[in-house]
């Protein structure tokens, strides 16, 4: 005989968030982790295949496959985020959101580009120290994009790095000094750090500690977007400033 049972919300009973990686990423889904910790926010993922040489072309080719890999997050999401600063401005967000929401209509919808955005305006900074480690061919559309948006990249530095799986392996003490460099260079407001691979919650706070400025990276500001569009008060979970607004 079967036995009867209830059943009650599951996982996530503050919010339910999902999460499309890039399948070069290995650094994203850390990052998240260390945010969320066991607190009631359920964290979906879900993999989207990516060229291992970050350029134009290969970013714009993941828009075809963006419906695929939104499909595969259970629905009910609350919030989902597409997780690649480029790849978002390369195909554009409202792109991003509407492939998105074909299969998730009912959910918020965010990804880096958006989110640092969001971010910087909400610290109510707009000249910005721009680090990456990509190749130019990639950071200008990201640049000409903020600038568009109101922010200005008033100096760019990057490691030039094109293959995504290198990027995962570069130090956080690489890009600590890469941030300091730059801001040593020119007055700026703010720091941005572009990239969902790149590591980057181990220097968040030093950086703000040791320059007074705030830092935004990619991973922080697109969790922080998301939990706020999850309708949740996320204040103390990550590094940096943000996270205390």
């Amino acid at each position: 005989m079967a036995q009867a049972f209830e059943t009650d919300g599951g996982f996530g009973t503050l919010a339910r968030l999902g999460l499309i990686v890039l399948s070069t990423d290995e650094s994203l889904e850390n990052e998240a982790r260390l945010v969320l910790g066991d607190r009631a926010v359920s964290m979906m993922h879900t993999r989207i295949p990516a060229e291992e040489d970050v350029t134009p072309e290969a970013l714009r080719m993941m828009e075809n496959r963006l419906p695929e890999a939104a499909r595969l997050l259970p629905q009910g999401q609350d919030a989902i985020g597409y997780g690649c600063t480029s790849a978002s401005t390369v195909i554009g967000p409202e792109r991003v959101a509407e492939l998105v929401r074909g299969h998730h209509p009912g959910a918020h919808v965010s990804n880096p580009i958006s989110a640092v955005i969001a971010a910087l305006r909400a610290l109510e900074v707009g000249r910005i120290a721009y680090v990456s480690p990509y190749v130019p061919s990639v950071t200008a559309p990201m640049r000409a994009y903020l600038e568009a948006q109101g922010i200005t990249t008033v100096i760019e530095d990057s490691f030039a790095e094109g293959d995504d799986r290198t990027v995962a392996h570069i130090s956080e003490k690489s890009s600590k000094n890469m941030m300091l460099d730059a801001i040593a260079k020119a007055k700026v407001e703010a720091v941005f750090v572009s990239c969902t691979n790149l590591r980057t919650f181990g220097i968040i706070d030093e950086v703000e500690r040791e320059t007074g400025l705030p830092v935004v990276s990619s991973n922080q500001a697109l969790l922080w977007h998301m939990l706020r569009l999850a309708g949740v008060d996320a204040r103390g979970w990550g590094p940096g400033r943000l996270f205390s607004l």
